[in-house]
């Protein structure tokens, strides 16, 4: 008796993103009810729920996510451990930049780091995922560059709410600007 693979059903994008998103939340209500130090331990616990919510979910870590989170883990357990906002405050500024650093050197090395990444849900050409990774690589170091302006300049309650309400936002945003991209650089075989 022969038992054929069960195909499981696409992520509900829905339910994806509120598992994205839960653990910014989390640390923005953890943090105006008890302050940094306490909504950091709750950003970190949600980010580990998450994951695992993930991981049952839908069978499998999302890379970005994962490497999000040992970053979250890393420099939150070195706020909670040294009582310093500082850490989690330049988390974005690591992340965003080890980003844009990874995405630059593939375009350099020939090496299109986001088509493994991204190549179930996208198809393009090389010069599209070429120039889609450049575009993403520059977009992280804004990130890097805005989070270092703002938590530098604002009080740690606006800055959490700049992580939350400005980052994410502008993430979005510059998602769907990327459309025409997509459009442009699809496989001849499927725009025909």
């Amino acid at each position: 008796m022969t038992t054929e693979p069960v195909e499981r059903a696409p992520p509900n994008p829905i339910l994806k993103l509120a598992i994205e998103v839960g653990p910014l939340l989390a640390f923005l209500i953890a943090n105006t009810r008890w302050g940094i130090i306490t909504g950091t331990g709750v950003f970190m616990a949600a980010t580990v729920v998450s994951l695992a919510a993930s991981l049952s979910l839908f069978r499998r870590l999302p890379l970005v996510p994962l490497v999000t989170a040992v970053f979250v883990l890393f420099f939150g357990g070195l706020t909670i451990f040294l009582n310093d906002d500082f850490f989690i405050k330049i988390k974005p500024t690591v992340v965003n930049t080890l980003f844009g650093v990874l995405l630059l050197g593939g375009v350099a090395m020939n090496r299109l780091v986001m088509k493994p990444l991204l190549g179930t849900v996208l198809t393009l050409t090389d010069e599209g995922w070429r120039k889609l990774s450049v575009r993403w690589a520059l977009f992280f170091f804004l990130l890097a560059i805005l989070n270092e302006i703002v938590w530098r300049n604002v009080s740690t309650d606006m800055w959490v709410n700049f992580k939350v309400f400005g980052m994410m936002p502008l993430t979005i945003l510059f998602s769907f600007s990327q459309l025409p991209l997509l459009t442009r650089y699809r496989p001849q075989e499927e725009t025909g």
